[in-house]
């Protein structure tokens, strides 16, 4: 059975207050439901973290190095267009990581444009919402 982490990072814990017109009125907690759903399908262990902490996301990446988890789902957040130190968190550990975005950043303001996340991930999913959790969850299957 594959272990596969899903970080969020920022203020997704407000999703469903946050934005509707951007994020959609759906809820972290909703997303993470449909993983759990998903994840059960494809025979998948799954842990799901959230935190509004830049060093707590550093700290779970490691946490999934030392545990030997399989794959990680990565939504920093902000910190996406922010963080070297997550960057260099996901460089050292060597597990596969997918960056998703609820929303197309590509279609956002400009400081949203740049990643210090996809050079060092497997991929990025970005813009269809809850959709692009499970697509990852599928890639991350696919991956392994």
């Amino acid at each position: 059975m594959l272990k596969i982490a899903i970080i969020n990072g920022p203020n997704l814990n407000l999703l469903g207050i946050r934005e509707p017109s951007v994020y959609g009125s759906f809820t972290l907690n909703d997303i993470e439901n449909e993983l759990l759903i998903l994840s059960k399908e494809l025979n998948i262990e799954l842990t799901c973290k959230q935190t509004n902490h830049e060093g707590q996301i550093i700290d779970w990446l490691h946490y999934c190095y030392a545990n030997n988890f399989d794959g990680i789902i990565l939504n920093a957040g902000a910190y996406t267009h922010t963080s070297i130190a997550i960057h260099d968190a996901i460089k050292a550990i060597k597990i596969p990581v997918i960056e998703v975005h609820l929303s197309n950043v590509f279609a956002r303001e400009e400081f949203r444009h740049k990643s210090y996340i996809s050079p060092v991930s497997k991929g990025q999913i970005t813009g269809f919402g809850i959709e692009s959790y499970l697509l990852a969850l599928r890639a991350m299957k696919d991956l392994n």
